[in-house]
């Protein structure tokens, strides 16, 4: 890896949220513990210098690798073709967040060691755009996987949790330890698996509910009477909303799992939207 980014002329940047995976043995773990076999079409997201993706390669029928670094980006598709000949693989060149269509078949399964300055942002933007996109597992910062998997009640519990559930069941699924990176981060790493779930309604709700649960989590230790008050026009707006979506004025949004957000999005005026 060093050798590739001297080679290269590149040095980390933290802006783009670069350590590189560099333990053989982990890249490993990570393939096995997605599950990623011969049928899947995956799309990896910033794959770097490549070390996931040529164990993806290994499995996979088909990798799609999504790179912001022009450096980087470059230079992956000429490791493939060194290290991993006769493999189906190819690249986009692009900011993941602006990333509406992939080449070739739809995408069955994503898995990344995801940017941590964008991993949240990122990994909702590939389950709305990508329904076709089953399972998920992504190396992210200990502390964001702890909030993606939090359930109701649970301290960490948030935005992310929430808007996560909408698209698919979430659990831990391991600790990564910081020294098979490099540079060397310096916070903990953890892997996160996903298996996608009916949507609790159309797109139209999920936009409606993702505006109430931003709202609900603004102000944690507000009631939802109050926490909701500014979108519904008024407290008593507001209070009438829960009423009808059988949820308590008086409780907080960390009390609540998705099914419950999106029955007051339903139970709001219209005109609020």
């Amino acid at each position: 890896m060093r050798r590739l980014l001297d080679a290269i002329g590149l040095r980390p940047t933290k802006q783009r949220g670069q350590n590189f995976v560099v333990d053989a043995n982990t890249v490993r773990r990570i393939v096995r513990t997605a599950g990623t076999g011969p049928d899947d079409v995956v799309v990896e997201i910033g794959p770097g210098l490549g070390s996931l993706t040529l164990g993806l390669l290994e499995v996979a029928r088909h990798v799609t690798a999504v790179e912001i670094d022009p450096v980087l980006a470059a230079r992956l598709p000429r490791t493939v073709q060194e290290r991993a000949p006769g493999t189906s693989f190819s690249l986009v060149e692009a900011d993941a967040l602006r990333v509406e269509t992939l080449p070739g078949d739809p995408p069955t399964t994503l898995v990344a060691n995801l940017p941590y300055n964008v991993s949240v942002p990122v990994l909702l933007h590939f389950l709305e755009t990508f329904e076709s996109i089953d399972t998920v597992l992504v190396m992210v910062q200990a502390e964001v996987a702890h909030r993606l998997a939090a359930g109701p009640g649970s301290r960490t519990y948030g935005v992310p949790s929430v808007k996560a559930a909408w698209y698919a069941d979430v659990e831990l699924a391991g600790t990564i330890g910081r020294q098979v990176f490099w540079p060397v981060p310096n916070v903990d790493s953890a892997l996160v698996a996903m298996r996608r779930h009916d949507q609790p309604g159309d797109d139209d709700l999920r936009r409606r509910t993702f505006g109430v649960i931003d709202a609900a989590f603004a102000q944690r230790r507000k009631t939802l009477r109050a926490a909701l008050s500014g979108l519904a026009g008024s407290g008593a707006a507001a209070e009438q909303a829960l009423v009808r979506a059988d949820v308590a004025p008086g409780d907080r949004g960390e009390r609540l799992d998705v099914h419950a957000f999106a029955r007051i999005a339903e139970a709001l005026d219209p005109s609020v939207w």
